[in-house]
């Protein structure tokens, strides 16, 4: 069965793209079968998978929006009252890593949120905005089952709209990745104000008779908690900086002490012990990843992690080539392990009675 994870921080800036990307690379270089989800209106995912440098890569992109569908052509069924159901989008096989895919995202995906922010209010009263909200959910799990999936990974705008509550209360796992800066230490505090009112949410239509019987079902409410990922920090003899440590410690006191007790007593946590196990402080941080400094600028040039580039993607010599292949091992081991919990946390879940 797919294991649907959000990536969600409403703060923008996280590099949830950039972790997205990375992520499911190495999930799938793991062996398993990932299909990545690009549902922020400003397609940053999209870009780095598909690459567009020359008129050719244009072409080649315009010729993919014509020929394949996406995240907006695939909802066009429930949301322009289209004659014909849902179907499996034909995602697109992502170059150079076996089992790895993308569900391209749209620049007027963000058309359908005041439709589905309706229809999540009144759904239970109104027959003709009952196919809504399990519209999203219907779309990923038949595109799943098209591609064998084992994971599908959501790269979630930063906004609380009607979409990303729908996004996330329909997913099985969500992760928050978050940067060391005092933004992230506000978000983390304002999530634990909304995941209340969007569990309520969810739990009611997920018991709604009205939406049960849908065309498109809304799916039993099943989410839990993975973890936080705290990136882009600087490192200085191999050490974080003070001024980073100090908002590091910030955002683990406020997970642990404002975030925790909500996902308690929203049954948002998977056992104490499993998180244990995992190596996984009392915090919740899954890993701590410093700034990619110019190894991203050559991972987006060529649609590759920073931990695969080549010598000759990296095009460099000496000391400089050196010390940029030392930090790319140092990545490969650090997303490696992120993907070893992902896989470790869900696993656990999923075989739980």
């Amino acid at each position: 069965m797919v294991q649907k994870i959000a990536l969600f921080n409403h703060k923008g800036g996280v590099s949830k793209t950039t972790t997205t990307f990375n992520l499911g690379w190495m999930l799938a270089s793991k062996g398993k079968r990932v299909i990545l989800v690009d549902t922020d209106p400003q397609c940053n995912l999209t870009g780095i998978a598909l690459k567009e440098e020359t008129e050719d890569d244009e072409a080649r992109i315009e010729n993919i929006y014509n020929t394949h569908s996406n995240i907006k052509t695939g909802l066009a069924p429930a949301f322009e009252s289209q004659p014909r159901a849902i179907e499996a989008v034909d995602c697109i096989s992502i170059e150079g890593q076996e089992g790895l895919f993308l569900l391209p995202g749209h620049v007027g995906f963000g058309e359908y949120e005041v439709t589905l922010g309706i229809a999540q209010e009144l759904s239970g009263s109104i027959q003709t905005l009952k196919n809504l909200p399990g519209a999203i959910s219907d779309l990923l799990e038949k595109t799943a089952n098209k591609f064998n999936a084992d994971y599908i990974l959501i790269d979630m705008s930063p906004s609380l709209g009607s979409i990303n509550q729908n996004l996330l209360m329909t997913s099985d796992f969500f992760l928050v990745p978050t940067t060391a800066d005092f933004f992230s230490v506000m978000a983390i505090d304002s999530l634990s104000r909304i995941l209340p009112k969007w569990c309520g949410w969810a739990k009611m239509a997920s018991a709604n008779s009205i939406l049960k019987e849908a065309a498109y079902p809304f799916p039993e409410f099943r989410l839990k908690f993975l973890g936080t990922i705290v990136q882009n920090y600087r490192i200085i003899r191999g050490k974080e900086t003070a001024a980073f440590q100090t908002w590091i410690e910030k955002i683990e006191k406020t997970v642990t002490g404002k975030l925790k007790p909500i996902l308690d007593k929203n049954n948002l946590l998977l056992p104490n012990q499993v998180y244990t196990e995992q190596g996984m402080n009392g915090s919740f941080t899954m890993t701590k990843i410093s700034n990619f400094n110019s190894l991203i600028a050559l991972s987006q040039e060529h649609c590759t992690p920073v931990y695969a580039l080549t010598p000759e993607q990296l095009d460099q010599q000496g000391i400089v080539l050196g010390a940029n292949q030392k930090k790319q091992e140092e990545f490969r081991a650090t997303f490696s392990d992120l993907a070893d919990k992902i896989i470790a946390l869900s696993s656990s879940y999923a075989v739980s009675p």
